[in-house]
C-alpha cells in the first residue's frame, strides 16, 4: 500500500498534534533548529481543518494519538515503555493509552468468530458477555463452554485492523525519514529501526495462532517456576482472528487496593516479578514482553498470571552473557568490567576510551545504588545515562529494544507494589547464578564439550568441506595445492583424530 495516502496521512497526523497542542511537545522532543520549528508550525495552520479534535480530557499527546487511530495508539503505548527515548514525563502520560480505548460491537465479534472458526457462537458458548477489555488490536470476552460449562476468555481482533495498520505505518516510514533529515541529533536513535521493529510486532499480533503458540511456549519455560501459572490455550477454538484460553480468576495487579483486602504480601510480589523476569531473559532467552498491570493478575493463592502474549522476546546465548555480565558489573560496582564489556560486544566504537566510559558508567550508577526508590529520580536517572550513551556514540541496539523497554515496565509494576523496592538487591541472586553457571571455566568447560559433540557428528562431512576451503584459497583457473584423493585421506584422519578427542573428554 505504498503511495500518495502517505502524505495527507502525515498532514492530517501534523494538524491533529497541532489542533491538539501536541505539536509543540514534540517538537521540543525531537531537539530541531528553532527556525526548522518555527517553519514546522506555521505550515501546521494551513492544514488545521484536517486536524481531528480529540478527548479533551486527556493529555495533549495522549489526545492526538487516540483520534488518529490503532496504530497510533499502538505506537504510543511502545513509547511509554521507553523512558530512555522520550522522557520519564511523556512517557508517564503515554500509559494511558494502555487501558482507556472504546470496544467495537459484540455483533460483530460473533461474526468473525464464525467466520473463522466454521460455528455457531451459540452451538459452543452458552454465555458470551460483552467485551471486558479493549486494546488497540483487539477486545476480549467471558465466555462459558456449553459443553462442559468452563469459563474461557476469547479474543478477537479488530475488524480490518490489518489494512489499517499497513496504511498508518507506511506514513510512519516517511515521518521516520523526515526526522532523521531534519534532526540530525536523532539518527542515534535509529528512527526507521524503531519503526520496522513497530512494525514487526504489529504482524506478529495480528496473528493470534502465534500468540497462542507463544502462550504454550511460556507456559513450557515456567512450568517449574514457582509463583507463576499461565491459562491453558483451546486450541480447537483458535485460529488467525480468535485466540481461546482458559479464564484466569485473580486480581488484576493495578488494584492495589484489593490486592490488599486479599492480604497478599505486596513485597514479595515486588520482588517475585522482577526475579521471575530475569529468569525468562536469562536463563530462557525467552521473555513475556508487555508486562504492564493490564496483562498481570494475582490469583487466591499469590501466584502471577500471566496474559496477552502477543508481544514476546527473544535473545541469544552470547547477547544473554553480554546483558548479565553488564548488570552484575553494576551491582557489583565493576564499572570498568561493564565498560570492557560493552566495548567487548560492539555496543561502544572502538575508538573511544575504555576508562572514560567507566567513569561516565560510575557517575551514572553511584547516585543510586543502596537507595530505595522513594528517594530516586528515574527520569533524572535516565536522561543522565541518555546523555552518557550519546556522548560516547552508542546506538540504538534494535535486538534490544524489547529486553530494554519490558525491563523499564517490570520495573515500575514491581516498585508500584513496593515503592521501597531495591532493584539491585533483588536482581543480585538471579544474576550470580546465571554468571556461576554461564561466565567463568565452568561456562568455558561446559562450551568446549558442545563443541566437541558438533564436531565428533562432522567427520563424514570433512573431505568435502577440505575440499571446498582449499579450493577457495585457490584461483579459479589453477588447480588445488592437493590432489583429490589426498584431501580425502586428510580430511577422514581429521575427523577421525576429532572424534577420539570427543569420545575421550565426554567419557572422562
Amino acid at each position: 500500500m505504498r503511495g500518495p495516502h502517505k502524505i495527507f496521512r502525515l498532514i492530517r497526523t501534523g494538524a491533529t498534534f497541532q489542533r491538539t497542542g501536541a505539536m509543540k511537545i514534540a517538537l521540543n522532543f525531537l531537539d530541531i533548529h528553532p527556525n526548522l520549528k518555527f517553519l514546522a508550525r506555521a505550515m501546521g495552520i494551513p492544514f488545521l481543518l484536517f486536524g481531528l479534535k480529540g478527548n479533551k480530557d486527556l493529555t495533549p499527546v495522549a489526545r492526538a494519538l487516540t483520534a488518529l487511530g490503532p496504530a497510533y495508539i499502538k505506537f504510543g503505548q511502545i513509547l511509554s515503555t521507553r523512558p530512555d527515548i522520550v522522557g520519564g514525563e511523556l512517557a508517564a502520560e503515554l500509559q494511558v493509552l494502555l487501558d482507556r480505548l472504546p470496544p467495537f460491537p459484540t455483533a460483530i465479534a460473533k461474526k468473525s468468530i464464525e467466520t473463522e472458526l466454521g460455528i455457531k457462537v451459540e452451538d459452543v458458548f452458552s454465555e458470551f458477555s460483552e467485551p471486558i477489555a479493549a486494546a488497540s488490536i483487539a477486545q476480549v470476552h467471558r465466555a462459558k463452554l456449553r459443553e462442559n460449562g468452563k469459563q474461557v476468555a476469547v479474543k478477537v481482533l479488530r475488524p480490518n485492523i490489518e489494512k489499517a495498520f499497513q496504511r498508518d505505518v507506511d506514513a510512519f516510514y516517511l515521518a521516520a525519514w523526515l526526522i532523521k533529515s531534519l534532526s540530525p541529533s536523532s539518527r542515534r536513535l535509529r528512527p526507521r529501526e524503531v519503526v520496522e521493529h513497530f512494525e514487526g510486532v504489529v504482524l506478529r499480533e495480528s496473528d493470534l495462532r502465534l500468540e497462542a503458540s507463544a502462550a504454550d511456549e511460556f507456559s513450557s519455560t515456567t512450568a517449574s517456576d514457582v509463583g507463576i501459572t499461565v491459562p491453558k490455550i483451546q486450541w480447537e477454538l483458535s485460529g488467525r482472528r480468535v485466540l481461546t484460553m482458559d479464564w484466569a480468576e485473580g486480581i488484576n495487579l493495578k488494584d492495589i487496593d484489593e490486592l490488599k483486602k486479599a492480604n497478599h504480601n505486596l513485597e514479595l510480589l515486588s520482588t517475585r516479578i522482577i526475579q521471575l523476569f530475569l529468569q525468562q531473559a536469562l536463563r530462557d532467552g525467552f521473555f513475556h514482553a508487555d508486562l504492564h498491570q493490564g496483562n498481570l493478575k494475582i490469583n487466591a493463592e499469590g501466584e502471577i498470571i500471566a496474559l496477552d502474549f502477543g508481544i514476546m522476546g527473544r535473545i541469544d546465548s552470547y547477547t544473554r552473557r553480554v546483558y548479565a555480565e553488564i548488570l552484575y558489573g553494576f551491582i557489583s560496582q565493576d564499572y570498568h568490567r561493564v565498560a570492557e564489556v560493552h566495548f567487548e560486544a560492539g555496543y561502544v566504537p572502538a575508538n573511544e576510551d575504555v576508562d572514560d566510559f567507566a567513569q561516565a558508567l560510575r557517575s551514572v550508577a553511584e547516585p543510586i545504588l543502596g537507595m530505595d526508590a522513594s528517594h530516586i529520580s528515574m527520569g533524572r536517572l535516565l536522561g543522565h545515562l541518555f546523555e552518557v550513551t550519546e556522548r560516547f556514540g552508542m546506538e540504538t541496539r534494535t535486538e534490544l529494544i524489547l529486553l530494554q523497554r519490558t525491563m523499564v515496565v517490570v520495573e515500575g509494576v514491581a516498585r508500584s507494589l513496593n515503592p521501597k523496592l531495591n532493584m539491585w538487591d533483588v536482581s543480585k541472586p538471579v544474576v550470580e547464578d546465571y554468571i556461576r553457571k554461564h561466565v567463568g571455566p565452568a561456562a568455558v568447560f561446559n562450551d568446549s564439550i558442545k563443541a566437541l559433540k558438533t564436531l565428533s557428528r562432522l567427520p563424514p562431512q570433512f573431505p568435502d568441506l577440505l575440499k571446498k576451503f582449499i579450493n577457495s584459497l585457490e584461483p579459479q583457473e589453477q588447480k588445488p595445492v592437493f590432489p583429490e584423493k589426498f584431501s580425502i585421506i586428510f580430511g577422514i584422519l581429521v575427523g577421525i583424530l576429532v572424534s577420539i578427542i570427543g569420545v575421550f573428554f565426554l567419557t572422562h
